[in-house]
């Protein structure tokens, strides 16, 4: 039996343009060894360039799950990413990047194949560089989560350098696509625009606003901001949060929906002190929106979504060189009314350990929950390489987590005190080109038994 898919016209367009980037390779100046270029008639004068690049992963994944008293289930995937992107000059000039997944099941017959696109679209920079025009499908990364869109984005830098601050202002509009298959989602708009600072490296300022209308109706009316200020050597600082002006579809009542804080602080060089802070509401404002479309009534609960909150410092200290201990203690809250859990962690990580050539990882997490047995979640990882080319590492945990998804219930967090897993890796760079990836693990809990095998060849151009 024979399966045809149909991509979008986007992304046969970039998976056209990435096959021709080899083609535009006698039209582009020679790049020197440091990524620098000689524009013809200009010898003497360079400009600093990102080369272009393009990579294509290959990956095999089964697993096998045997319940206790049951018989054994099998899952297999094979996945294939693709990903390219043209090089960037200063100056301007013809602009294509190209990311997707494409996925198969041949274990399930009732599973379709699975086309993911994240980038697929063509641009062009004008005015020296300052004005970048891209069409197709992408994901702006200035807005987080909310960037992707299919449709044409503009984007306008003042005085545009690398090496300095400088002001990027950007406007888009498109369709929303479908994320976890090739296709938009009927009805839904997005447009929206963004402000930002930042010098092309680690300073950042970005503030974005964005619109997704369904059928006529607001879906989500969203400002976000993102920071990230690093002062010299000894802070860094990084923040981000979305916040809604509105309730989905006029429904309830906006709000912050998400926000993130990590600050870390260096006094030292073997030494530092790292806090992160996490809350934030999930709402499904898609179904939301649906349900306000078709008449049905939306319950408060829905409307109060899913609140989750995480604080957590941890302090890590250099006691032999190469070797780092850390401790460190946390509060989280992962559903509405839900106690929060104390987490106690600490731990050491060293490459190289005493100019042994091994790499030695060890951690542990002791969960307290409310009125419930204490447990502890240990991470064990010891790594070497065997001359150049090939890397070996076996790894020991306890006490996994599991995501799970339902539609009634939808995102949960299984914990599984008393699970045991232990598993191997293999990565070996065959050459500049291809690299060979292969682990395996097996897993035990109360219940059930799981083998799982994963293989995977990288080819980069």
């Amino acid at each position: 039996m024979m399966t045809r898919y149909r991509l979008p016209f986007t992304v046969a367009v970039a998976l056209g343009l990435a096959g021709l980037a080899g083609h535009a390779r006698a039209q582009t100046p020679a790049s020197s060894p440091t990524g620098q270029t000689t524009p013809a008639g200009q010898s003497g004068l360079r400009q600093p360039v990102i080369p272009r690049w393009a990579r294509v992963s290959f990956f095999a994944h089964g697993a096998s799950t045997t319940p206790t008293g049951g018989e054994a289930s099998t899952f297999s995937e094979v996945t294939t990413n693709v990903s390219a992107r043209s090089a960037e000059r200063p100056d301007g000039g013809f602009v294509y990047g190209l990311d997707l997944r494409v996925g198969a099941y041949p274990s399930s017959e009732e599973r379709d194949p699975r086309t993911s696109v994240y980038d697929a679209f063509v641009g062009r920079r004008f005015a020296g560089g300052r004005l970048l025009v891209k069409a197709g499908q992408m994901w702006l990364n200035d807005l987080g989560g909310l960037g992707s869109f299919s449709g044409a984005a503009v984007e306008y830098t003042h005085r545009r350098s690398p090496s300095s601050l400088h002001v990027r202002m950007g406007a888009f509009g498109g369709l929303e696509p479908r994320i976890l298959e090739a296709g938009y989602v009927p009805g839904v708009q997005k447009i929206g625009g963004y402000v930002a600072v930042d010098n092309g490296g680690a300073r950042k300022h970005v503030l974005g606003y964005v619109n997704v209308r369904h059928d006529g109706l607001s879906e989500r009316s969203v400002l976000s901001l993102t920071n990230y200020v690093p002062v010299g050597q000894v802070l860094h600082v990084y923040q981000a949060l979305e916040y809604d002006l509105a309730g989905p579809a006029g429904q309830g009542q906006g709000g912050l929906s998400y926000f993130f804080a990590n600050g870390r602080l260096s006094p030292t060089r073997r030494a530092d002190v790292q806090v992160t802070y996490h809350r934030g509401r999930s709402i499904d404002a898609r179904t939301i929106t649906d349900d306000v479309l078709a008449g049905r009534p939306v319950s408060a609960k829905v409307l109060d979504g899913y609140l989750y909150a995480s604080a957590n410092a941890r302090v890590t200290v250099e006691v032999w060189k190469g070797l780092r201990l850390f401790g460190g203690y946390g509060r989280d809250t992962n559903g509405n009314g839900d106690a929060a859990t104390d987490r106690v962690s600490f731990g050491l990580y060293s490459s190289n350990l005493f100019g042994s050539g091994f790499d030695l990882t060890v951690t542990d997490y002791r969960y307290q929950r409310a009125q419930q047995s204490a447990y502890d979640s240990w991470y064990v990882s010891v790594g070497r390489s065997v001359g150049s080319r090939i890397y070996l590492s076996g790894e020991y945990s306890t006490s996994l987590s599991v995501i799970r998804y339902t539609p009634s219930s939808g995102i949960t967090i299984e914990t599984r005190p008393t699970s045991e897993r232990v598993g191997g890796s293999l990565s070996i760079n065959l050459s500049r080109a291809l690299s060979l990836l292969i682990t395996g693990e097996h897993t035990t809990g109360t219940d059930y038994s799981e083998n799982r095998m994963l293989s995977g060849l990288v080819v980069r151009f």
